[in-house]
């Protein structure tokens, strides 16, 4: 909870610094051009990366399998598109790394590990 907190007061503070500087050094139309167009860069790339990760998860349920990995990507691609489509530079970086396979994996391993410490003190909750 405390790093919801953290993110939720650093992570914008972050932003609006970035954004004013980028106002600075590159005009305020061509800084809102970049984050209109991130913006609808990242929300079509997020619905095509959305589809394939629903259908993942679909096909590995309909052949009896656990979906798991497929879940995860599925919350990346979903964490990664709510990234793209708030406005900011830093957001969009980590946005556009969710989105994508190769980057993805990167960050699955701290996924797994934060799952398997959450289940090891019987703090995960499943519905």
């Amino acid at each position: 909870m405390k790093w919801l907190v953290l993110i939720l007061i650093v992570v914008p503070v972050i932003e609006i610094g970035i954004l004013l500087w980028a106002g600075n050094i590159l005009g305020v139309l061509p800084t809102i051009l970049i984050i209109l167009g991130t913006g609808i860069l990242g929300a079509f790339l997020a619905k095509m990366q959305g589809l394939k990760a629903i259908r993942d998860v679909q096909m590995q349920m309909k052949n009896f399998q656990a979906p798991g990995d497929a879940m995860v990507n599925a919350l990346f691609v979903f964490a990664g598109g709510i990234m793209l489509l708030s406005p900011g530079f830093v957001t969009d970086i980590f946005g556009f790394l969710f989105l994508f396979s190769p980057t993805r994996q990167l960050f699955k391993p701290i996924v797994y590990k934060w799952i398997r410490s959450k289940m090891k003190k019987g703090q995960l909750i499943v519905m």
